[in-house]
This record gives C-alpha cells, structure tokens and sequence, in this order.
C-alpha cells in the first residue's frame, strides 16, 4: 500500500486539454491526481508544441481519440507541487522541467526520475524536452571549429543549432524558405543563408560558397522527403549528414548510391534513451546558464492552454515570426 504523498496540495481539480478528433480538442476538469512512490505532482507554468504533434493533429489512420487528457505535451515545466513517498533531491515550490507525456494541462504527475530541477538564472518559458533535443542533435553532430555546416529548416530546431554551431567556430550556410527564418538564422550567426526555392540552384550555390568541397556536416531538420534529398547532395565526400528531422508521416527513400559514393556517415540524432534524453536536458541548461544559447528568441508564441488548438494551428502554418508556440498552463 502506498504511504500518502509528502504534501498534500490545495487544489482538488485540475484542468486538461483532450484532442477529440482530427483538428478539435476540449478542455475537461477531472480530480487532483495524488503521486505515488517516486512520484511528482507539477503545476505546469507551460508546455511546448512540437512538429511532432502535427500528424496526430491531422488525423492520421493509426491515431486514436480522444487522447489522454493533457496529451501530446511532452515539453512541459512548472513547479513541484507534491511529492511522492521515497523522493529525495526535490522541494515543493521547486521549479522544474521534466520529460512527460500529458503537459497539456494545469498538473501532470511524472516519474521523479525524470524531472530536472532549474537553476534561479532560468525564470522564463523553459520546454526542457526541447532543448535537450536541440543539445542532443548538437553533440551526435560533432561540430567543430572549421567545419564547414549546412543546416537545412530554421525552425525552432535549425535556428538553435544555427546559434551552437557558430558559437563553436562553425562557418554555417542557413538553407530555408521564410525570409524571417533567414533573417533569423543571420541573427544565430549565419554566415550565410540561401532561400530554399530551386533544387539544384541551392547545390551550385553551396558549391560556390565551398570552392565545390560542399558542407563538412549537414543537418536535415525538416523532416520531409526533398530537403533530405537535398542534404545528401551538398554534404562533402567523407561527410556526416545528420537527420534531426521528425520524419513521421511515411517512408523515405534516399540515393544510396550517392550516399556511398560519398563515403558519408548518416547519423539518426533522435535519442531515445531516458539517460541520454536527461543529459542533453543537463547540457541545454549549461548552455543557456553559460550565454551560449538563448531562449528568448526562439519561444516567440504563446497561447493560453485553452487555446491548444490555436497553437497548434499556428504550428502548422508558420505565420510570420513564429519560431515555437508554447501553451501557458497556469
């Protein structure tokens, strides 16, 4: 039998956003869950909207509704506000970030196994999950001074590892289709960007840009067919082309026969270990308590949580300026 949490909070409810059906959700009030042992109860301040979250949105064939209540929000951060019997190393009140699965909503009960606690210097919007993908991709890459980088999609993703590469020394080629992307990649510390319009126009400008020795390391951070094409043209011979895209809408298909002719690795920057996913989480917040990388630019949206639809709609369109939504929870 469970021995009672460590504190009892003062709320009995909570509130939760439920996608119901391809392109609608419903907010739902339900009791307080009560943690169990090793486990934390957060109060969200926010959650991040990922790409990810854009083909269970649509309405694909293998997704299911309603969803879980809060769920699809895995880049979620609040503060501790109840503790689980045997949990050591965090405080009520503490703010925290935490790798979770239904963010999308006032309270989320999560393994204390996977929250991190936050240092005083980080008081603003903080999607943990999402930084440490960001970190993660930056160290499978293996970026460093020198090299020569193409980063293909500046998004919330391109844009920050825009801002790590060049930081390192990095001479990076920004490669998007929004001009506020490139302007935003200029702002990273792009040496230069290029409008992704014509195909082959973009491999003779790389070419170009590299004495035709093309790009040291690529990173495809779209997550669609025709920019993982391009990568694999502009990458150099003996290159690393690095997939941080989420391709999760169907097969892909990639020119082996170029790809071996290049003598390329193929690095797949996805993490899926819960020990890898927690340190890229402890990287992004020494790079952000360092000034090597800076949040502010790159969470430019916010929508109250019963407005999740709105988010994610926004999410999908990319209007002008949107660099990542995030839902205010509080």
């Amino acid at each position: 039998m469970n021995q009672p949490p460590a504190f009892a909070p003062d709320t009995t409810a909570m509130r939760a956003m439920r996608v119901t059906a391809p392109g609608q959700v419903r907010m739902e009030e339900m009791p307080l869950p009560v943690p169990a042992d090793g486990e934390v109860l957060v109060r969200l301040e926010g959650c991040g909207v990922c790409a990810s979250n854009l083909e269970p949105w649509a309405g694909p064939d293998w997704m299911n509704y309603p969803t879980d209540p809060g769920g699809m929000g895995h880049e979620g951060w609040g503060r501790v506000e109840a503790l689980g019997a045997g949990v050591t190393g965090l405080s009520l009140g503490q703010r925290v970030t935490f790798l979770g699965q239904c963010g999308y909503a006032t309270h989320e009960v999560v393994d204390a196994a996977r929250v991190i606690a936050l240092p005083d210097r980080i008081s603003g919007p903080f999607p943990g999950e999402a930084f440490g993908c960001v970190m993660n991709i930056f160290l499978r890459s293996g970026i460093r001074a020198g090299d020569r980088v193409a980063i293909i999609g500046v998004g919330f993703l391109g844009a920050a590892l825009t801002r790590l590469a060049s930081n390192v020394g990095a001479d990076v080629i920004a490669i998007s289709r929004r001009d506020t992307s490139l302007a935003l990649a200029r702002q990273m510390g792009a040496a230069r960007t290029i409008p992704m319009e014509d195909h082959h126009a973009i491999i003779h400008e790389v070419a170009e840009l590299t004495d035709h020795r093309f790009c040291d390391v690529v990173i495809e951070a779209v997550g669609k067919q025709w920019p993982l094409d391009l990568a694999g043209e502009i990458v150099a011979e003996g290159g690393r082309l690095v997939i941080a895209g989420y391709h999760q809408d169907g097969p892909r298909q990639v020119n082996m026969q170029n790809w071996n002719w290049r003598g390329i690795d193929v690095i797949n920057a996805h993490e899926r270990s819960l020990d890898k996913c927690l340190n890229g989480v402890h990287e992004a917040i020494k790079a952000i308590e360092a000034g090597r990388l800076d949040p502010g630019p790159l969470l430019t949206h916010m929508f109250p949580l019963e407005a999740l639809d709105q988010a994610l709609d926004a999410t999908r369109d990319k209007p002008d300026g949107l660099v990542k939504a995030w839902v205010a929870c509080a």
